[in-house]
């Protein structure tokens, strides 16, 4: 790889401080992601993969692929899952493997509030050899580093026809990481509160803003803040933005009742990285019933 600058940039930053989560702008079409409480919360078995390239045209841009599914069980009142998630910044990858479990109360009222927990491991690694180093010499590029570390997560939801609101803490220990003499963190904790309401506004026509705040330690809180349409309880489009600093469109489909597809394309302004490095996420799925008390009616979540 030639040209590094950015890609070094990214590199250093890295393994001077705990990183960030990865970001994921679909995720109220797939909370499992952020928040195991929704594993088995639609009553059927879901499963779905997704891929994020973001800033194109930055060398070492950040690149996510997740794959999940989650299935109820016992007459709905449980649910298993599991995500799996590839994560690259430059030279430096994390490859996650999580299973979750819930379990859910009915409150009545179209009311269920699901309490999740999930385990996992997480397998850092620090790639130098796609460097172009400068100075070969330099000792803080001259081994790979790797390593791999337990993970426990919980999180809750709220869930109606018309509302869901949850709140997480997807990776609860502490992540650390040994380089040679050196130690620092792979990642701080991150706290996840999302919520979206549907609003009603004819037979083929409802309206459900979104949003969800990302805290973390030692950084700004994050927010998005989304609006969408949804026709006929299949289509659906929308607009939302990060923090006002970056924009972007949401379009989701469903085909059958079964297969779903999603697209995001979002557009940085100069508060970020500047407008010429677009960001894409697609992702895929399939919903089924599978299971005798399984479910197949469209819901808004």
């Amino acid at each position: 790889m030639k040209k590094l600058l950015p890609l070094v940039l990214l590199a250093i930053s890295l393994q001077a401080a705990a990183q960030q989560d990865p970001i994921y702008s679909q995720y109220m079409l797939n909370p499992l992601v952020i928040n195991p409480a929704y594993a088995g919360l639609s009553n059927n078995l879901n499963v779905m993969g997704s891929y994020r390239i973001q800033w194109i045209g930055v060398e070492g841009q950040p690149n996510t692929f997740n794959l999940n599914g989650s299935s109820s069980l016992l007459q709905d009142k449980a649910g298993i899952g599991f995500t799996f998630s590839h994560d690259q910044i430059g030279n430096t990858k994390n490859t996650e493997v999580n299973a979750s479990f819930a379990y859910k109360l009915e409150l009545g009222h179209d009311r269920t509030l699901s309490f999740g927990m999930q385990a996992g491991l997480v397998n850092y690694r620090i790639d130098n050899a796609d460097l172009n180093i400068y100075d070969e010499g330099d000792e803080a590029f001259t081994n790979n580093e790797r390593g791999t570390t337990l993970n426990l997560g919980a999180g809750v939801i709220l869930k109606g026809s018309d509302l869901l609101i949850g709140v997480s803490v997807p990776r609860m220990l502490p992540t650390k990481f040994k380089a040679g003499d050196s130690e620092f963190e792979l990642y701080n904790q991150h706290y996840y509160v999302f919520g979206a309401y549907v609003f009603y506004l004819n037979e083929q026509l409802k309206f459900k803003p979104t949003a969800l705040v990302r805290a973390v330690k030692g950084a700004s809180a994050s927010t998005d803040i989304g609006a969408n349409f949804i026709f006929n309880s299949i289509h659906s489009a929308g607009a939302f933005t990060r923090n006002f600093k970056t924009y972007g469109i949401m379009l989701q489909t469903l085909y059958r009742e079964k297969f779903r597809f999603g697209y995001v394309f979002e557009l940085p302004t100069n508060k970020s990285i500047g407008t010429k490095y677009s960001t894409h996420e697609i992702s895929l799925g399939i919903r089924m019933s599978v299971l005798s008390f399984h479910e197949n009616t469209i819901t808004n979540f």
